[in-house]
């Protein structure tokens, strides 16, 4: 019989999960009928006649994406509103039945193209304006036809985002969604697409205002995130002070041993930190002096990114079709500081050493940039590498990534450092590292640096170090 920590380490990510993963910072598009109408949320009622951007450019979504560092992006094919953003043979409520008349995901799909950039999209399954909402099967139908539209006829997706909210159709009915046959749909017709955030590979952060937790577990209770409990979430995440608080104690912590340990069975399960650059999720013109600010954005990027998480920032564009100059400045500043901080590894011209190495796994490999890996002996009590520099660097961030093929296994590390003034000095203490963990270090400048796990599942895996 497996003990506990055999459990643990024998949940491991899908290869679909490894490649969203290694995306880390990704966008979203929220874009459609309420970007003229002013409103977050509309009602199904709209006339068709006010959607008439004046310069839609989705190249330009791109280009602003490149320069912020972003790697992929979703777009709102489908609000809650029903209107649909691409040519849908399924309802004359969409965008070829306005003034525009354009494809709009497929005018971003040929941009995500050109520019190297994965497409997502986001498909609401609740409609307010569709008759056949709440009618079982019927709309289930219409769903999955809409679905296969977007799913082979805008090339390779890499993210189908559902995000559960089950309202009244027009009709004043609720419909039960099938959601088992839209997995299916998305698993024959993308296979290498993960299904987030009301689905089985990516779940929600917990929270829309950018918090993240100390210790981010990916493998967690299966119970704790059945399609009930997702549900549940999603009706409270229609509620907008549920959606901008953070997280409470009992979503703190999902992955500890004393969680774990109570579980009938075990899943990966990753976290999304999906946040809006802006108050709102659509355009509003009375927002253009509320964008975050730059330590903000930064903030949330070193604690998502580098907690585990995967950053899905929301950039809502203009209602003429265009991302803003307010939006774009502060997305180039964040892109400027990805370039500028975390391109030249000081670990690389460093004399790296590791306690207790497992056979051909030498610590070498935590220099590449590939899927090897350092691994301590099995059952050893405590392990650490030591990185010794030629001459002293400052450093201030310390990335450390293990190799999550093997699964999870870091419970605490502490980093210590011997400077020109100090031996011995604790600079940082950790719990969880999962894919990525960015260490932000008071800046001093370092000698030699430890890295110290104190605690873990069962021998650590180590992927990647790099000094900053």
């Amino acid at each position: 019989m497996k003990s506990l920590m055999e459990k643990l380490i024998s949940v491991v990510p899908s290869e679909n999960q490894l490649n969203w993963q290694k995306l880390e910072y990704t966008a979203f598009f929220h874009y459609g009928m309420n970007s003229f109408t002013d409103r977050e949320w509309g009602t199904g009622k709209e006339d068709t006649f006010l959607f008439s951007p004046k310069n839609l450019d989705t190249d330009q979504w791109c280009e602003v994406l490149k320069e912020a560092e972003i790697k992929a992006c979703i777009i709102t094919a489908k609000h809650h509103d029903g209107f649909c953003l691409w040519n849908t043979a399924y309802t004359r409520h969409s965008v070829m039945h306005t003034p525009f008349g354009r494809d709009i995901v497929a005018e971003l799909s040929a941009s995500c193209e050109r520019y190297g950039i994965k497409l997502g999209v986001y498909l609401s399954p609740w409609d307010m304006h569709e008759s056949t909402y709440g009618s079982g099967d019927r709309y289930n139908d219409f769903f999955c036809g809409q679905l296969t539209e977007l799913l082979t006829q805008y090339g390779k997706i890499y993210s189908v985002w559902f995000d559960g909210a089950c309202g009244e159709g027009p009709n004043g009915k609720r419909q039960e969604y099938d959601w088992k046959r839209y997995y299916a749909l998305i698993r024959r017709l993308q296979p290498e697409a993960v299904i987030a955030v009301c689905g089985p590979d990516v779940r929600w952060c917990g929270n829309e205002a950018g918090d993240c937790r100390e210790s981010e577990w990916s493998v967690v209770p299966a119970e704790v995130f059945s399609q009930s409990d997702i549900m549940e979430n999603s009706q409270k995440a229609d509620n907008e002070e549920f959606r901008k608080q953070g997280l409470d104690q009992q979503t703190k912590d999902l992955g500890s041993r004393e969680v774990v340990s109570k579980a009938e069975s075990l899943i990966w399960y990753p976290a999304e930190v999906n946040v809006s650059i802006r108050p709102g999720w659509f355009y509003h013109k009375a927002e253009d002096q509320q964008v975050k600010s730059f330590k903000a954005l930064k903030h949330i990027y070193l604690n998502s990114v580098g907690g585990n998480g995967v950053f899905l920032l929301n950039i809502p564009p203009h209602k003429d079709g265009f991302i803003t100059r307010f939006d774009e400045e502060r997305l180039v500043e964040l892109g400027d500081f990805i370039r500028s901080n975390f391109q030249n590894n000081y670990a690389e011209q460093a004399v790296i050493k590791a306690t207790e190495t497992e056979g051909q796994h030498e610590i070498s490999n935590v220099l590449k940039e590939d899927e090897t890996y350092w691994k301590a002996v099995d059952y050893c009590n405590s392990c650490e590498i030591i990185i010794n520099l030629k001459e002293a660097k400052k450093i201030h961030y310390v990335v450390l990534q293990e190799q999550i093929r093997m699964s999870q296994r870091v419970e605490r590390f502490e980093i210590w450092a011997d400077t020109k003034e100090e031996s011995g000095l604790l600079v940082y203490s950790g719990t969880t590292i999962g894919y990525k963990k960015i260490c932000e270090l008071t800046p001093v400048e370092v000698i030699t640096l430890r890295v110290v796990f104190k605690e873990f599942r069962v021998a650590p895996v180590i992927r990647y170090i790099g000094l900053y």
